[in-house]
């Protein structure tokens, strides 16, 4: 993914759609951050009875009811009631836990027959154990999730059918969480959505459900792209950086936010917008109504703010903030916590295994399709 060919960002220009309408592409760092922080560009109108559609079959990422696809005080109200679970300081708090079970994930990998598969190992049930955590969920559900995720996030390759049946299993799932914690109320995530949704008011039930679903799906598939894009990448390419990356916690950091900025996690290229009325852009009028497409990994490479020649270099500070988690209203809510699992897995992971290595050759590897997101299906490693 690291190798996906980006155009030179350049001004304001007609695009199409997937589907052949008219769009507008920004692609420069300054103008894709404008784009997503104005809030005459919102998500909301993307999914009015008149739109183009922008998926050929459903998912969740494009239900109107998800937080995403909300603006202004509808947005505002979901957010709120999940704003302060996901502070720095919350994950702070967290951290001790999570570095527990990255180690408890290490201990039994260490104890599988080599060559160990680290996707099944380790990159999946790390984020899978740490979001149910979190939100109060048993094992019983981890292969549903995993099948929830890839319906919920389909790249259109699925039957129309199967993604409509699947995501009415997920909504089922997730009304009767909200419902259970209402009743009996723990110190999980879920319960403190439920308690903070009734002091807000006036928030649906549709959009509580697809709040809980869209956390119980991307609170693990995102991290376990990353990862496994990661470790392709270092153990492939960069396997100069493994020795620094096991001996300092910080400089893992570093890397984690540069790998964050370099590696998509799709090779969807932009992020949707509508625009309310005619917005200037670089000095180029985008008219009312236009759809636009803000494409973060080509400003995530503006040459103008990211210099090419400290560009691939792994334990540089970055010289903006990534695009990657988005920005404006709708940035990542996860952005602290996906960074906190990411640095203590791939530390912890190069500390405990200093000769960590691929088993098969680079080529030889088989992706996950089928979905939004990209990543080995199954990574062979040796120690």
């Amino acid at each position: 993914m690291h190798r996906l060919f980006f155009e030179e960002p350049g001004p304001p220009r007609p695009a199409e759609l997937p589907g052949g309408d008219p769009a507008w592409l920004v692609s420069r760092y300054a103008d894709v951050r404008q784009v997503l922080s104005d809030p005459r560009f919102g998500r909301a109108r993307l999914y009015a009875p008149e739109a183009p559609a922008l998926s050929g079959v459903p998912d969740l990422v494009n239900n109107p009811d998800l937080m995403f696809n909300q603006d202004g005080s509808d947005h505002l109200r979901l957010r709120r009631t999940l704003r302060r679970a996901f502070t720095p300081r919350a994950v702070a708090r967290w951290r001790p836990w999570i570095a527990a079970t990255v180690e408890g994930i290490l201990d039994r990998l260490e104890s599988r027959p080599q060559p160990a598969d680290v996707v099944a190992e380790f990159a999946l049930p790390l984020p899978v154990a740490v979001i149910s955590r979190l939100m109060g969920l048993d094992e019983s559900v981890w292969d549903r999730m995993r099948y929830w995720s890839e319906h919920a996030f389909s790249d259109g390759t699925h039957e129309r059918e199967q993604v409509a049946a699947a995501l009415k299993e997920f909504s089922a799932f997730g009304a009767h969480l909200l419902a259970e914690r209402r009743s009996t109320p723990g110190e999980d995530l879920v319960s403190g959505l439920v308690t903070a949704a009734d002091e807000e008011g006036g928030v649906p039930e549709a959009q509580l459900v697809s709040l809980v679903c869209g956390l119980v799906v991307g609170g693990h598939d995102s991290t376990m792209t990353m990862l496994g894009n990661a470790l392709l990448y270092l153990l492939g390419e960069r396997r100069e950086t493994w020795p620094r990356l096991g001996a300092d916690e910080e400089a893992a950091g570093l890397l984690v936010e540069r790998l964050v900025h370099l590696v998509p996690l799709g090779d969807d290229r932009g992020s949707t917008r509508h625009a309310a009325e005619d917005v200037e852009v670089s000095g180029v009028r985008i008219p009312a109504g236009a759809i636009v497409i803000a494409d973060c990994g080509m400003a995530n490479r503006d040459p103008e703010v990211f210099p090419p020649a400290t560009l691939y270099d792994l334990f540089a500070p970055l010289e903006a903030p990534t695009l990657s988690f988005g920005a404006g209203p709708h940035y990542c809510l996860g952005a602290w916590l996906a960074r906190t699992e990411l640095q203590l897995a791939l530390h912890r992971l190069a500390a405990r295994f200093p000769e960590l290595r691929l088993a098969d050759p680079v080529d030889a590897v088989v992706w996950r399709t089928g979905t939004t997101s990209r990543s080995p299906r199954r990574l062979g490693v040796r120690w």
